[in-house]
């Protein structure tokens, strides 16, 4: 019956695993009282307003013959990339990519871009191993090398930032290249390409489910890589709209935009150019953060590569700032 004691299995046996249970004592009171206001955005470390805060403070305690300009943030990627490819070997060598190491093939067929490779390897001090054909394609896993591979440390993204501090150096207005979700590292270097051609400033690209500058990315560039900064954005919608308070018009490519590329009135302002990935387009969000959506007219219903979109909306860029 219940409340029964007597009945087998009611009463908990002596040494069982779970022992006996007590109460706290009020030793756990501590723990259940406030901390106290929250305080101010600027007084949180690691807190954006601190880190502004911080920095004015830094730049306001320099002397007058320091320069404010903050240094430039890079972040690498950690391991080392391999450009292959004799022409852009020689185009990042010309470029002064900081290089660890020139591999060139046994028994290479000598021409003038491996005689120039050699001479800019010897003149920089950049030491020359010799390797077999098997060793190239392992190190640029099975890409064609034609015998020449250039080690480069891992690339340092800039801070999306800094690009406007780069633009702010030249006599053009400010322009920028932002990616949304490109994929592709050739597409992102044959953009890089572009952007060096045309007098842009640099490329954006998300941190995550986008193309980085690997190997792929330099030998399409053709060292422009080495020119052109690329910028890496935790957050590629922020950062668009820190280019709109900072004074540029951001820009969005689509094959649905309201507006033809030709009728774009702000071309001559300072401009973020979004291009979006080939199959979806532009995001959402991003879409909705672009001031104006532009689309470049075309016979019937073809559609054009990202990296190719990007290049044409760029040319007709530079040809109306003239």
């Amino acid at each position: 019956m219940a409340g029964n004691s007597q009945r087998r299995g009611a009463v908990r046996r002596s040494g069982s695993k779970k022992g006996s249970v007590v109460g706290t004592g009020g030793q756990g009171r501590k723990s259940l009282q406030g901390r106290g206001p929250t305080p101010k955005a600027t007084e949180r470390t690691g807190h954006p307003a601190a880190r502004r805060a911080g920095a004015a403070t830094r730049a306001a305690a320099k002397g007058p013959g320091q320069s404010s300009k903050p240094t430039p943030r890079r972040r690498s990627t950690g391991s080392a990339e391999y450009v292959a490819g004799r022409n852009p070997v020689v185009e990042a060598l010309r470029a002064g990519v900081p290089a660890r190491a020139l591999y060139v093939a046994s028994r290479i067929d000598s021409d003038e871009r491996v005689r120039e490779a050699l001479k800019a390897a010897g003149d920089l001090g950049l030491p020359l191993l010799e390797a077999s054909k098997a060793d190239l394609d392992r190190l640029t896993a099975g890409a064609v090398h034609q015998g020449l591979v250039l080690q480069v440390p891992a690339y340092s993204y800039a801070h999306p930032a800094d690009l406007l501090d780069g633009a702010a150096e030249t006599e053009r207005p400010p322009l920028i290249v932002a990616l949304d979700g490109v994929t592709d590292p050739r597409n992102l270097g044959a953009v890089v390409r572009s952007v060096a051609a045309f007098g842009g400033h640099g490329v954006v690209i998300p941190e995550r489910r986008a193309a980085g500058m690997t190997a792929s990315a330099w030998k399409v560039s053709a060292g422009a890589a080495a020119r052109v900064p690329v910028a890496r954005a935790a957050n590629l919608v922020r950062a668009l709209e820190d280019y709109q308070s900072a004074g540029c018009f951001v820009v969005g490519l689509d094959a649905g935009g309201d507006v033809a590329l030709p009728d774009l009135q702000v071309a001559t302002e300072p401009l973020v150019l979004v291009v979006g990935s080939e199959g979806r387009g532009l995001a959402r969000l991003v879409r909705q953060t672009c001031d104006v959506v532009v689309s470049i007219p075309m016979a019937g219903m073809e559609s054009l590569n990202a990296a190719v979109a990007a290049g044409v909306a760029l040319y007709e860029v530079a040809r109306r700032r003239g």
